[in-house]
């Protein structure tokens, strides 16, 4: 048994020595990198955007041409948080954010509550719409 031992740890020692100093080199080298690096490798958007909040932006009602039903909204005005890089916001207006609450295909109903749907320029993207829904006032078919 003991002989069995001592060919196992000798036959090829120098090979053997070679692979494990390898291994502690490269394990020494990937700890180094994890606790000197801190963060993994930062995306550009993430340091390159800015946020800004439309306040007051105004519901645009959407129904079928066939529908002369005039619906109301409340809230009538929405909030909306974007992001996107600061070149995009040189131009941005509020003018160039729609808010839109879909409707076609609505019946009558009491209590109607829809997702208010946001429909931003290319390069900016929604971060937050305060409220997210709003509550349809559905007048009777005539």
């Amino acid at each position: 048994m003991l002989t069995f031992l001592w060919e196992l740890f000798a036959r090829d020692f120098w090979l053997k020595l070679l692979s494990f100093a390898l291994a502690v080199l490269i394990w020494m080298t990937i700890n180094f990198a994890i606790k000197h690096e801190g963060t993994p490798v930062p995306s550009p958007m993430r340091y390159s955007s800015a946020e800004r909040t439309f306040y007051n932006l105004r519901v645009v009602i959407l129904t079928s041409a066939e529908d002369p039903r005039n619906f109301k909204v409340a809230p009538n005005e929405i909030s909306v948080t974007v992001q996107g890089e600061p070149k995009a916001f040189e131009k941005l207006q509020s003018k160039d954010i729609r808010v839109l609450v879909d409707l076609t295909g609505v019946q009558a109903a009491t209590d109607l509550r829809k997702r208010v749907e946001v429909s931003t320029p290319a390069g900016i993207t929604q971060v937050r719409v305060e409220p997210e829904e709003v509550q349809v006032l559905v007048p009777p078919k005539s």
